[in-house]
């Protein structure tokens, strides 16, 4: 069966007495991690939770936030995992959209109970942590000392696993609706890309809440452990990979980036991690060959993928990274790699058409990872998901080996005098700037031509590089046509919970410009 609980019913009885959990609070099997799970989907159906309920969670990453998704899968309740960044009303528009019964809050979230809009949910709250003195709500702990294990619900494939909210980078957040199969179905996958293995120790880097981490799917198949990042910090995160010796994690490029740069990065062991996949947003080439420089030991690899494809679409190996290391031509480094096993792509026209290959198109798909719909959504539906295709909204082109690259997103591409340009294109050519740590391009209107291409940038610490500078560093690599004249450097950028630069926030800031 393609589920979660019998791939979890296969690995306890393959590897019932190795590491499933390394954490700092507590250690566990694979059978110590089932007896949990199997009580916590008790504890569940005591409160309310019934198959085909729904339940929010809001937390930190830990070993508790694994056991609580598992347990759903368990019990045939679904989870909604929700980004601990938004406020109270947004949180409220989730948990009423998606019809939860029950709020399970970390410790460090339990001061969301005194807003107004969180206050009613005092009495349908589970507290997800260790053992705390007198609290209202339910403890995790107590609960799963005193509750028998759940019978098992046996899903269908096709049933509704787990819901996952966008960002909601372009508006209100969606539910993306992924069903038993999706998540399997892309475990596996990249557990081939990934030559996923038992003796692998999967981190938890990336947010919980975010469909990034379930990447450690392929890990949980095949049976290897898992360690968890609570929250990020570039320190916290080379402690944990030289303590617990992690062999695989991914992270975003800011992560990354953060990571090489911190004061401290040659003082830890990071030799036991043997593979680390960058994603959720584009890294420069540069930064790729940085990266490849400081992780010496670590192969280096690229996954691009959406929440709506539970995550991964396509992925760019080792080889492709160490060719462009050993050959200098790095071009392949701004490419999303290729199709995973199982998956159809297509790049086609604004009327669902393929386009020659070469060309630019919107990225389309199909295969068992993507997701069975949006949440209530159906005119949203019907324009993403048709004729059995989801219709990414992504700009990109495919070569003759089939290795795509990206461009742009369809709203974020800039037609300016009746050119179409891509930011993306802008972007790499701005990263080839030593003194660029980040940036980003965006539209703003322009009376002559429609819209102006505008640069926000991160200059590198000491750095006092110049809007000429930048100008001149750009002409001798793109068209006249692509260069920014309007630019600002700033301190930081707006970002996801991801480090995803939001761009949709740089047009709120510096839209109203009109030269």
């Amino acid at each position: 069966m393609m589920t979660p609980l019998s791939a979890l019913d296969r690995v306890v009885r393959l590897h019932g007495n190795r590491p499933a959990i390394i954490d700092r609070e507590q250690n566990f099997t694979w059978s110590e991690h089932i007896y949990r799970i199997s009580r916590i989907a008790g504890s569940l159906s005591n409160l309310g939770v019934g198959p085909g309920d729904r339940f929010g969670i809001i937390c930190e990453n830990s070993f508790r936030y694994t056991e609580l998704l598992h347990a759903g899968y368990w019990g045939g309740a679904i989870p909604v995992p929700i980004n601990h960044r938004l406020a109270p009303p947004e949180i409220l528009d989730i948990l009423e959209d998606a019809e939860c019964v029950l709020l399970a809050l970390g410790k460090e979230f339990l001061s969301l109970l005194d807003s107004e809009e969180i206050a009613p949910w005092h009495n349908r709250c589970l507290y997800i942590g260790p053992n705390e003195g007198a609290l209202q709500q339910p403890q995790y702990e107590k609960l799963l000392s005193t509750t028998r294990a759940a019978v098992q619900h046996h899903a269908g494939e096709d049933d509704l696993a787990l819901l996952l909210y966008t960002g909601g980078t372009t508006g209100r957040s969606k539910g993306v609706q992924l069903s038993h199969r999706n998540i399997v179905a892309n475990g596996m996958q990249m557990a081939i890309a990934m030559k996923a293995d038992k003796t692998d120790v999967y981190l938890h880097a990336a947010p919980m809440f975010h469909a990034a981490d379930l990447l450690c799917t392929a890990f949980t198949l095949t049976g290897a452990a898992h360690s968890y990042l609570p929250a990020f910090s570039p320190s916290k995160t080379l402690e944990l990979i030289q303590q617990y010796g992690i062999t695989v994690t991914m992270m975003a490029p800011t992560m990354i980036i953060m990571c090489l740069t911190d004061s401290s990065f040659g003082n830890y062991d990071t030799s036991n991690m043997r593979m680390m996949l960058y994603g959720s947003s584009p890294m420069a080439a540069e930064w790729v060959q940085k990266s490849i420089e400081g992780f010496q030991d670590t192969e280096i690899v690229q996954g691009y993928g959406l929440t709506e494809t539970s995550p991964i679409l396509t992925f760019l190996d080792w080889e492709d990274h160490k060719g462009a290391m050993e050959t200098g031509k790095i071009e392949i480094l701004r490419a999303a790699g290729r199709t995973v096993v199982g998956l159809d792509m297509r790049i086609t026209d604004d009327n669902g058409d393929e386009v020659p290959l070469g060309e630019a198109g919107e990225v389309t798909v199909k295969g068992p990872q993507v997701s069975i719909g949006y949440l209530n959504r159906p005119d949203e539906n019907a324009i993403s998901f048709r004729n059995g295709w989801f219709h990414t909204g992504d700009v990109g082109r495919m070569d003759e080996e089939g290795i795509l690259y990206l461009l742009d997103r369809k709203k974020d591409m800039i037609v300016s005098g009746g050119e179409n340009i891509y930011t993306s294109e802008v972007e790499a050519a701005l990263y080839q700037h030593p003194d660029v740590q980040e940036c980003a391009v965006i539209g703003v209107p322009d009376e002559k031509f429609g819209e102006a291409l505008f640069a926000v940038i991160v200059t590198s610490p000491g750095s006092n590089l110049t809007q000429t500078e930048v100008i001149n560093h750009c002409r001798e690599r793109i068209g006249g046509f692509k260069i920014p004249r309007q630019m600002d450097f700033v301190k930081e950028m707006p970002k996801s919970a991801m480090g995803k630069i939001l761009k949709n926030e740089l047009r709120r800031i510096y839209g109203s410009i009109t030269k």
